[in-house]
C-alpha cells in the first residue's frame, strides 16, 4: 500500500529541492514531447536553456533581452506572491497588466505631440491606477458579497482583452496609421518613451522597477508589521482575526498592490518593447507570473530568479521556434509543466510516502 501521511511540520528540505527538480522533471518531460513531434530532444533543450546564453551567433542579443523580459514576470509575480501567502487569489493580473498599459498610453497620448518631463511619470501613475482600479473589482466583490476572486479575477482577463481590442481599433487607433490597428508607436514620442538607458544592456525603468519591487517586497515581509500580519493571515486566518487583523482590509491590500504592480508593468511594456497599443498587446505576463511566484517559493529572491529562468524559457522559446520549427503551443506546453511538476512534488513537503502492506481492518 502507498499512502501519504502527514508531516508535524512542512520539511524544509523538500520546500528547497521542489523547485530545482521540478525544473530538471519539466526538461525530460520536454524532451519526450519534442521527441513526439518528431525533433531532437537534445536540440530543443539545448536551444531553449544553452543557446540564448551562450551561443556566440544569438547571446549578444539574447542576453539583454533577458531584462526585458523577465522585467514584467517579476514585477506581476512580487504583487501576486503577497497575496498568495494571505490566501488572496489574484488570478486575473493579466487582465490588470493591459488596463495599467491603457491608462498609461492614454496619458501619453492625451498630450501627443507635447514634449514635458512630467508626461512619463503621470504615465506611471495613470498605469499604476489602471491596474489597482481594476484589481478593485474582484477585490471589492470578495469583500461586499463573498464572491470567488478566483473567478472574477480571471473572467475580468477576458473583458480586459475585448476593451484592449475596442482601443486598439477605436478611440487609440492612430489616425496616420492607414486605417489599421494600433495605437500611436510611443517609442517615437521622446516624453512617452521607455528606452535603454544604457544600450546593448536591455535595461530600462521597468527593470529597475522590478529590482525595487524585490527589495521592497522583502523589507516589508522581514521587517514590517504589515508583512508579519499577510504570513499570519495565509498561515492562520483565525489567529490573525484575534490578532485584530481585518481580513476585508487584507483583501483589498493584496488585491491593490498585485493589481498596480501589474498595471505599471503593462505600462513600462507599452511605452518600451511593445510600443504600441495593439490587438495582440498581451502576451501571457500575468498568467506566467503565477508560475514564477510558486516556483519562487513566493519570497522575493527566489521570484527574481525564478523570473529570470521563466524569460529565458521565452527567449529559448522563440529561438527554438525559429531554429527548429517547433510549434509555439509545443512551447507554452513546456512552460506549463513547470507548473504542474512544481504543484506535484510540493506534496511532499507537507507529506510524506508510506510504502507497506495494508492493516487489517
Amino acid at each position: 500500500m502507498i499512502a501519504l501521511e502527514r508531516r508535524a511540520a512542512p520539511s524544509r528540505f523538500w520546500a528547497y529541492l521542489t523547485p530545482p527538480l521540478a525544473v530538471l522533471l519539466t526538461m525530460a518531460a520536454g524532451a519526450v514531447l519534442f521527441a513526439m513531434l518528431g525533433k531532437d530532444p537534445v536540440a530543443a533543450i539545448r536551444t531553449i536553456f544553452w543557446d540564448p546564453l551562450f551561443h556566440p551567433q544569438f547571446a549578444a542579443y539574447s542576453r539583454p533581452q533577458l531584462l526585458v523580459k523577465a522585467a514584467p514576470l517579476i514585477l506581476i509575480a512580487i504583487g501576486l506572491s503577497l497575496g498568495f501567502r494571505a490566501g488572496v487569489w489574484n488570478i486575473g493580473a493579466e487582465g490588470q497588466y493591459i488596463m495599467g498599459a491603457i491608462a498609461g498610453a492614454g496619458v501619453a497620448l492625451a498630450f501627443y505631440p507635447m514634449d514635458a518631463w512630467f508626461i512619463f511619470p503621470l504615465m506611471v501613475i495613470a498605469g499604476l491606477l489602471g491596474g489597482w482600479a481594476w484589481a478593485m473589482i474582484p477585490g471589492i466583490l470578495r469583500v461586499r458579497f463573498n464572491t470567488s476572486d478566483i473567478l472574477v479575477s480571471l473572467l475580468l482577463v477576458y473583458v480586459a482583452q475585448h476593451f484592449l481590442a475596442l482601443m486598439a481599433v477605436g478611440l487609440m487607433r492612430n489616425p496616420d496609421g492607414g486605417g489599421f490597428p494600433g495605437s500611436r508607436n510611443l517609442q517615437h514620442y521622446p516624453a512617452a518613451a521607455n528606452p535603454e538607458l544604457f544600450p546593448g544592456t536591455g535595461m530600462h525603468w521597468g527593470v529597475i522597477a522590478a529590482f525595487i519591487a524585490v527589495i521592497f517586497a522583502y523589507i516589508l515581509l522581514t521587517r514590517h508589521l504589515r508583512g508579519f500580519q499577510i504570513r499570519v493571515t495565509g498561515a492562520a486566518p483565525r489567529a490573525a482575526r484575534f490578532a485584530g487583523v481585518s481580513p476585508g482590509r487584507m483583501v483589498l491590500f493584496c488585491f491593490g498592490i498585485s493589481g498596480a504592480l501589474a498595471g505599471v508593468a503593462g505600462l513600462f511594456e507599452v511605452s518600451g518593447p511593445s510600443g504600441q497599443i495593439s490587438i495582440n498587446f498581451h502576451a501571457g505576463y500575468g498568467f506566467t507570473a503565477i508560475i514564477v511566484a510558486f516556483l519562487g517559493r513566493l519570497h522575493p529572491i527566489g521570484i527574481l530568479l525564478a523570473g529570470l529562468l521563466l524569460a529565458l524559457t521565452y527567449i529559448g522559446g522563440e529561438l527554438a521556434q525559429f531554429m527548429l520549427d517547433l510549434p509555439a503551443a509545443a512551447i507554452q506546453t513546456f512552460q506549463g509543466m513547470l507548473l504542474f511538476f512544481l504543484l506535484a512534488l510540493d506534496v511532499l513537503t507537507n507529506f510524506r510516502l508510506r510504502i507497506g502492506k495494508r492493516a487489517p481492518v
